[in-house]
């Protein structure tokens, strides 16, 4: 890691903060930079800033750069539900415990490793640690995901999930008895300010909103579906947690102790559609449940029922 200082001048005033770098660091696309950012790496006067933050004159810019490190990800034979596939497109239906693209400490049995096994032609708008990754879910959350086998493809995806005209449906399955029969959740998200590692709603954070239906009632707990208009990272979790009703599974945001034994939160991304890169038609997608899943509902259902 190396840290690099900048400091604004007259014509610098009112710039935005990623795009003054993205003007120093040429090699760093302003979406990396945008990275550095968000994971705090970037400092304006010893302050943490957004990267909308509009400069000052003499403003001390404090950039923490990530030394390069060569990585060579590689295709493994892991199998995988695909749903659709076309020149543009593939679209996968993820499994529990399956992470979706490597990451530090993690560089094998990923999604991306499966996909660059079946599937040569990726994008590479993301790099070698993501080709053709648009959007992704956690770990232990189950369901469908569209990669884009090119990088035209990946540029219009990547347009939809922005202007949130990308249809995102998931189920889930949370704690307590949803008195509502549907709702919307529109708390800002960002880093938890005590445990980095976690996320909140906090004041400053980024605009999150979430759409919630109640689909069945067990008593205790609540079969939900919810719709995304924006993407923040374990966005439904923080959302139903920050209400009251966290995901029955999740030690990270719900309770330590849980119930039934299950390896993370009781969430599946069951629907996806989205307007086709070429075709220009939208196209929608729907995923069963996964058997755990399912199970544990008629496991509810059978208590309720006595």
């Amino acid at each position: 890691m190396s840290t690099e200082m900048f400091i604004a001048s007259e014509p610098d005033i009112n710039k935005r903060l990623d795009l003054f770098l993205s003007e120093k660091f040429e090699h760093m696309s302003r979406s990396y930079v945008q990275g550095l950012i968000e994971n705090e790496s970037v400092k304006v006067n010893n302050k943490i800033k957004k990267s909308n933050y509009k400069l000052k004159f003499k403003d001390e810019i404090s950039v923490e750069v990530p030394i390069p490190v060569e990585l060579q990800v590689e295709g493994e034979n892991i199998p995988i539900d695909t749903i659709y596939e076309d020149s543009d497109v593939i679209v996968v239906n993820k499994p529990q415990d399956m992470v979706v693209h490597p990451a530090p400490g993690n560089y094998t049995g990923t999604l991306v490793n499966a996909l660059l096994y079946h599937c040569k032609d990726l994008s590479g708008i993301n790099g070698v640690i993501r080709p053709g990754i648009v959007h992704r879910i956690d770990k232990d959350t189950t369901g469908i995901l569209v990669v884009a086998k090119n990088d035209n493809a990946h540029n219009k995806l990547a347009e939809q999930l922005k202007n949130h005209s990308m249809t995102r449906t998931y189920y889930a399955l949370v704690e307590g008895n949803v008195k509502q029969d549907e709702g919307i959740v529109n708390a800002p998200i960002g880093r938890h300010p005590v445990d980095r590692i976690k996320m909140a709603v906090v004041k400053d954070g980024r605009e999150a909103v979430t759409h919630y239906k109640v689909i069945e009632r067990f008593g205790d707990y609540t079969l939900v579906k919810c719709n995304l208009e924006t993407g923040r990272t374990h966005q439904i979790r923080v959302h139903m947690a920050h209400i009251g009703h966290p995901l029955v599974g999740d030690n990270v945001y719900g309770y330590k102790k849980q119930k039934f034994n299950l390896k993370g939160q009781v969430l599946h991304a069951k629907e996806l559609g989205f307007i086709h890169p070429t075709s220009g038609e939208y196209i929608h997608f729907d995923s069963e449940l996964p058997k755990y899943f399912i199970e544990l509902l008629e496991k509810l259902r059978g208590r309720v029922s006595k």
